[in-house]
């Protein structure tokens, strides 16, 4: 049972690395900046939860950790507020 929570850790960075790769796919697919900032977020997400799974956080470090997830949130509600405010696509094709 000691040897769960790293597993849970690394399935869960897993699936926001999945989630990441998805967003992207949408991005390439439409061009709108909402998906590469949603891809972009996953994607610290990812790469921070991979991390605290594969290091021992010690009680003076973990704080640091916190950091990516500070960014990824960041990131998220700029995407929100730039599509709320009609800055976020960038298509061609679009009247707007």
């Amino acid at each position: 049972m000691a040897h769960l929570g790293p597993v849970l850790g690394g399935s869960v960075a897993t699936c926001s690395l999945v989630v990441a790769l998805f967003f992207l796919k949408f991005w390439r697919r439409t061009g709108d900046r909402f998906f590469l900032l949603f891809s972009a977020a996953f994607a610290v997400d990812s790469a921070s939860r991979f991390l605290l799974a594969a290091v021992a956080v010690s009680d003076t470090t973990e704080p640091m950790y916190y950091l990516p997830r500070l960014v990824t949130f960041g990131l998220i509600l700029t995407a929100i507020v730039q599509k709320n405010t009609g800055r976020g696509t960038h298509d061609a094709s679009d009247p707007d």
